[in-house]
């Protein structure tokens, strides 16, 4: 089958036999057409797709899903970078399965987000992004959602249909944002004051505190880089200050940053920081960059000030949800 298009598709199913019969012809057409082909799926499905595809298997890229889908906003990153190294003279093709299994409900919502924001991410793009969901595994509130962050939903081999529930993205966002919390953290003993010309003193203190919580080395490098975005982002449009506040708990540490100035701009910001930046913009990179860097951030800008609320996972097994 050939669509010239940008496509993205949800793919349910719930055996093996509909696993691959949903995939396969996607691979096989998209090798006789000339396509990258990256497959993104679990390692019981990568071991299926190889023994399926036999001699060709070697033509296309595995990726194990759960070394890829960590953070939403990095797993973004990372097929953007990977299109544009591949799809200069050929289209992508794209199995991504998204890990759901252990997710938390704040986890969920923002992996649905992401989801939702391929559309617009890969909108002028020309590839194709087929999506599997596992009925047997993946919870059912998961699974009906993909109709709403998928136009179209795969039918099995070569056959699909318009999803009846799409919505745009722009309005799962601000759906998914309503469904968080947007009060900012209370006062605390670990909150630091900052200003212009002070942040390299609240970069010193995080990074004392990301270690005092046991976060790896190169995790604390992280947190302080992705905060330093913020703290620069606050003294230049929000007021010359404000303040970061430090929580931690079983799972989490929490950075978030307030100020109280002025974000007033004549074009308000789609999807700020989730999408990749032009890399010729002079500005707009500070929240793509921290996303990057962070596990999951939640925002609140506005013409009275903002919030910024980045989350780093500690080392261990998860046990009990973030304040989302």
């Amino acid at each position: 089958m050939t669509r010239t298009e940008f496509v993205h598709q949800g793919l349910r199913y719930g055996s093996d036999d509909e696993f691959l019969e949903g995939t396969l012809e996607f691979v096989h057409d998209g090798l006789a057409a000339g396509d990258a082909v990256l497959a993104v799926v679990r390692r019981h499905n990568i071991a299926l797709l190889e023994e399926a595809l036999g001699r060709r298997s070697g033509d296309i890229e595995f990726v194990d899903a759960d070394d890829w889908y960590l953070r939403p906003s990095r797993t973004l990153g990372q097929y953007h970078a990977y299109c544009a190294d591949h799809g200069q003279e050929s289209r992508v093709r794209v199995i991504g399965e998204p890990v759901w299994t252990g997710r938390t409900e704040f986890e969920a919502r923002e992996w649905m987000r992401y989801e939702s924001l391929l559309n617009v991410a890969f909108v002028h793009s020309g590839h194709w992004i087929l999506c599997p969901y596992d009925t047997r595994t993946v919870p059912a509130d998961v699974v009906r959602s993909a109709t709403r962050t998928h136009p179209e939903l795969a039918l099995g081999a070569r056959m699909s249909a318009p999803s009846g529930h799409y919505a745009d993205p722009a309005d799962l966002y601000a759906e998914r944002d309503a469904a968080r919390s947007r009060a900012p953290l209370s006062d605390g003993p670990d909150d630091i004051r900052f200003a212009r010309g002070r942040s390299a003193a609240a970069r010193r203190a995080l990074a004392a505190y990301a270690r005092r919580s046991g976060m790896p080395e190169q995790r604390t490098y992280d947190m302080v880089a992705a905060v330093h975005e913020a703290l620069v982002n606050a003294v230049r449009f929000g007021g010359g200050g404000g303040v970061l506040r430090l929580r931690s708990d079983p799972d989490y540490v929490i950075c978030e940053i307030v100020d109280h100035g002025a974000h007033n701009s004549a074009v308000p910001v789609r999807f700020p920081g989730q999408l990749p930046p032009d890399a010729r913009s002079v500005s707009g990179h500070g929240l793509w960059v921290l996303r990057q860097l962070s596990d999951l951030v939640a925002e609140e800008i506005g013409p009275t000030g903002s919030t910024v609320r980045m989350y780093f996972r500690r080392p261990g097994e998860f046990t009990r949800p973030p304040a989302g």
